[in-house]
This record gives C-alpha cells, sequence and structure tokens, in this order.
C-alpha cells in the first residue's frame, strides 16, 4: 500500500470527534481540538470506543473494585 494513497478525510462523529484512517489500516480518532483519543483495528470499533471514553470522561468512570491475592501457607 502506498502511503501517499492513505485517506486523510476526517469524518466528524456525533458533532463531537473525529476519526480518520491512518496508516496500516488504523482509525483514529480526535477530539474537536484535535487532541488524539482512540486508536482501534475497524472504523466500528473507533468510534464506539470513543464514544465509551468520552461518556465516562463526561460522567465518570465508575469506581472499581481491587483485589489483593495472598496465597497463605508455605509453598
Amino acid at each position: 500500500m502506498d502511503s501517499t494513497n492513505i485517506m486523510t478525510d476526517k469524518k466528524l462523529i456525533d458533532d463531537a470527534f473525529y476519526i480518520e484512517e491512518k496508516y496500516y489500516g488504523l482509525w483514529d480518532s480526535t477530539d474537536l481540538d484535535g487532541k488524539g483519543l482512540v486508536t482501534a483495528l475497524t472504523e466500528d470499533a473507533c468510534i464506539k470506543a470513543t464514544r465509551f471514553y468520552l461518556k465516562g470522561r463526561q460522567e465518570g468512570w465508575p469506581e472499581t473494585k481491587t483485589y489483593e491475592g495472598k496465597v497463605g501457607g508455605k509453598l
């Protein structure tokens, strides 16, 4: 694939972010200011992951549980 023939047109999605195809067929999303958000293998995965990321950034991330693994006794 010739790198000069890579699609450089950005698509505006949900009036919230842009996606574009990059080298090796990867897809990148950027916010409206041009800051990088997500890189994915497919256009659809990039859109879904960026929507998830932006929702988490806007509404906050859910509390996560942490677990500690300990082995009792001698090994």
